[in-house]
Protein backbone atom coordinates (compact mmCIF):
# COMPACT_ATOMS: atom_id res chain seq x y z
CA UNK A 1 0.00 0.00 0.00
CA UNK A 2 0.94 3.75 -0.85
CA UNK A 3 0.39 7.20 0.47
CA UNK A 4 -1.20 9.38 -1.92
CA UNK A 5 -2.94 12.58 -2.39
CA UNK A 6 -5.29 13.14 -5.25
CA UNK A 7 -4.58 16.14 -7.25
CA UNK A 8 -7.18 15.65 -10.16
CA UNK A 9 -9.11 13.77 -12.11
CA UNK A 10 -9.08 12.30 -15.16
CA UNK A 11 -11.71 12.03 -17.88
CA UNK A 12 -11.70 9.00 -20.66
CA UNK A 13 -14.77 9.30 -22.80
CA UNK A 14 -13.60 5.72 -24.69
CA UNK A 15 -12.54 3.10 -22.55
CA UNK A 16 -12.14 -0.37 -21.79
CA UNK A 17 -15.36 -2.33 -21.42
CA UNK A 18 -16.00 -2.48 -17.21
CA UNK A 19 -14.25 0.91 -16.83
CA UNK A 20 -17.56 2.36 -17.91
CA UNK A 21 -18.93 4.64 -14.53
CA UNK A 22 -15.62 4.16 -12.63
CA UNK A 23 -13.73 7.34 -11.41
CA UNK A 24 -10.65 8.20 -12.26
CA UNK A 25 -7.95 9.94 -10.04
CA UNK A 26 -4.81 11.71 -10.98
CA UNK A 27 -2.84 10.84 -7.27
CA UNK A 28 0.65 12.10 -6.02
CA UNK A 29 2.48 9.13 -3.67
CA UNK A 30 4.34 10.50 -0.99
CA UNK A 31 6.09 9.99 2.21
CA UNK A 32 4.47 10.21 5.71
CA UNK A 33 5.61 13.71 5.79
CA UNK A 34 3.98 14.77 2.70
CA UNK A 35 6.93 14.70 0.14
CA UNK A 36 6.30 13.88 -3.01
CA UNK A 37 7.78 10.64 -4.51
CA UNK A 38 5.74 9.66 -7.15
CA UNK A 39 3.76 12.62 -9.16
CA UNK A 40 1.10 11.81 -11.09
CA UNK A 41 -0.37 8.58 -11.12
CA UNK A 42 -3.89 7.51 -11.83
CA UNK A 43 -6.29 4.86 -9.67
CA UNK A 44 -9.71 3.94 -9.84
CA UNK A 45 -11.65 5.48 -6.94
CA UNK A 46 -13.24 2.31 -4.86
CA UNK A 47 -13.99 5.23 -1.76
CA UNK A 48 -15.59 7.82 -2.74
CA UNK A 49 -12.46 10.05 -2.53
CA UNK A 50 -11.75 13.67 -4.09
CA UNK A 51 -9.29 16.22 -4.61
CA UNK A 52 -7.17 16.94 -1.64
CA UNK A 53 -7.82 14.00 0.21
CA UNK A 54 -4.69 11.72 1.40
CA UNK A 55 -5.93 7.94 0.41
CA UNK A 56 -3.95 4.20 0.85
CA UNK A 57 -4.03 2.91 -2.70
CA UNK A 58 -2.77 -0.67 -3.95
CA UNK A 59 -1.34 -1.65 -7.34
CA UNK A 60 -1.33 -4.39 -9.29
CA UNK A 61 -3.15 -7.72 -8.56
CA UNK A 62 -4.52 -6.03 -5.42
CA UNK A 63 -5.88 -3.04 -7.15
CA UNK A 64 -8.59 -6.06 -9.14
CA UNK A 65 -10.16 -7.11 -5.97
CA UNK A 66 -11.78 -4.04 -4.68
CA UNK A 67 -12.17 -2.79 -8.25
CA UNK A 68 -14.19 -6.35 -9.14
CA UNK A 69 -11.25 -7.85 -11.24
CA UNK A 70 -11.24 -4.92 -13.36
CA UNK A 71 -8.59 -4.34 -15.81
CA UNK A 72 -6.45 -1.58 -13.73
CA UNK A 73 -3.30 -1.31 -11.83
CA UNK A 74 -4.15 1.10 -9.06
CA UNK A 75 -6.90 1.58 -6.96
CA UNK A 76 -7.90 3.61 -3.88
CA UNK A 77 -9.17 1.58 -1.09
CA UNK A 78 -9.44 4.04 1.91
CA UNK A 79 -9.31 7.72 2.88
CA UNK A 80 -6.93 8.43 5.46
CA UNK A 81 -8.01 10.74 8.43
CA UNK A 82 -4.65 10.88 10.29
CA UNK A 83 -0.78 9.99 9.94
CA UNK A 84 0.90 10.08 12.93
CA UNK A 85 4.73 9.61 12.78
Amino acid sequence: MKIVRVIGTATATVKAQGLTGQKLLIVDVQDAKGKVLEPSRVAVDTVGAGRGDLCLMVEGSSARIPADGLPIDAALIAVIDHVSI
